[in-house]
């Protein structure tokens, strides 16, 4: 009996270099862009281990635990990292990235995280850009969280590695990714006697099998299915408007954000400025003696499909996570989720606006 998702014809070369080309035009990158065979923590870790190492000085930049990780590998190929950690309910500013330049002008990497689903902000990528173009720094961005969800333009922010993956505002799968490489970045690894070669984490091996080599010849077998449904949910964000897509997230979360202000009980935005919040999710504080952690549980048991989540490790017991993202950056998504944890804390004894909280939601999406 044959099967659509497992007899299928081999992937070629030509359609595995079309779906770069689509996710480059996404981008609206010239740079080129690699398509990565693996969840975006591939692509993230070549990226550093491709450009960094003994010599380097990094300025890592941490908004949540994704930038904790990047200065421990930073850190493992050899550079001297300066960390510039900001509270997590916050953003950094462009201003903070010129003093940490003007205290250390040997700085010459920097590592960002755009938006960081795990607390909820976005980092304001445009200006710092500015700022790390005019150092000649080379610039390292995880748009995994942001790309669909608000506006990524690696050329016109002067981003030399920008990784991105589909598993979150694309609503595509989280076994691919990409990553887009400037001809500085390329240069980089070139000149990094560390760089992987004859690896899973080489840039470098694609850029000599693949790219350079014209694309007619695919390096090894890809992940087809996964491939396949990352050129579906491009061919469905292209239908709908990238724009589109993106006023969806906004309004998701502007949204979820009024619904929880009005439920009151205690709970409230997480990140305390609304223009410091990312669009593909919205973390919430938990009210004293509330444990995050058990009242997602709760919020859950009735409808487990919701897109909630409480925080890790630590922000377990106070941060909820409501990952309106995908499929779920839709007012049902939002109404349903502020309907389940406002009634999980009523169940606590805590007093709540239901009615309230989804009328103002549904008067903030509109």
């Amino acid at each position: 009996m044959t099967h659509p998702f497992l007899d299928l014809p081999p992937l070629s070369a030509a359609r595995f270099a079309s779906i770069e080309d689509r996710v480059a035009r996404l981008l609206g990158t010239e740079q080129d862009v690699v398509i990565m065979q693996g969840e975006a923590l591939l692509p993230l870790e070549g990226a550093i281990r491709s450009t960094a190492g003994p010599g380097t000085v990094a300025l890592n930049v941490i908004t949540g635990p994704y930038g904790q990780t990047f200065g421990n590998w930073l850190r493992d190929c050899g550079a001297e990292v300066i960390d510039l950690a900001v509270p997590f309910h916050t953003a950094v500013t462009a201003e903070q990235i010129r003093e940490a330049f003007a205290a250390r002008p040997e700085i010459d990497f920097v590592s960002l995280v755009h938006a960081e689903a795990a607390t909820g902000n976005t980092n304001p990528v445009a200006e710092i850009g500015e700022v790390v173009r005019a150092h000649g720094a080379l610039f390292y961005l995880d748009a995994v969280a942001s790309i669909g969800a608000e506006p990524v333009l690696p050329d016109a922010w002067g981003v030399d590695l920008c990784v991105i993956g589909a598993q979150k505002a694309m609503g595509g799968p989280a076994g691919v990714s990409a990553v887009s490489v400037s001809a500085r970045a390329w240069a980089r690894m070139a000149s990094n006697p560390g760089a992987p070669r004859r690896s899973y984490l080489s840039l470098l091996d694609w850029k000599d099998r693949w790219t350079d080599a014209g694309r007619k010849a695919l390096p090894h077998a890809p992940a087809q299915l996964e491939m396949l449904a990352l050129e579906a949910c491009v061919e469905r964000i292209e239908a709908a408007g990238l724009d589109t897509v993106m006023r969806r997230h906004a309004a998701a979360a502007t949204a979820t954000r009024a619904g929880a202000l009005a439920l009151g009980g205690g709970l409230e935005p997480y990140v305390h400025d609304a223009t410091e919040a990312a669009p593909v999710a919205t973390t919430l504080r938990t009210p004293p003696g509330v444990l995050a952690s058990d009242l997602v549980t709760s919020a859950l048991t009735a409808t487990p499909t919701l897109p909630l989540a409480a925080g890790s490790g630590p922000l377990a017991k106070e941060m909820i996570r409501v990952n309106h993202y995908g499929t779920d950056a839709t007012p049902n998504a939002v109404r349903d989720s502020l309907t389940a944890l406002g009634t999980a804390l009523s169940e606590q004894g805590v007093r709540v606006d239901l009615e309230g909280a989804r009328a103002a939601a549904d008067g903030a999406w509109r």
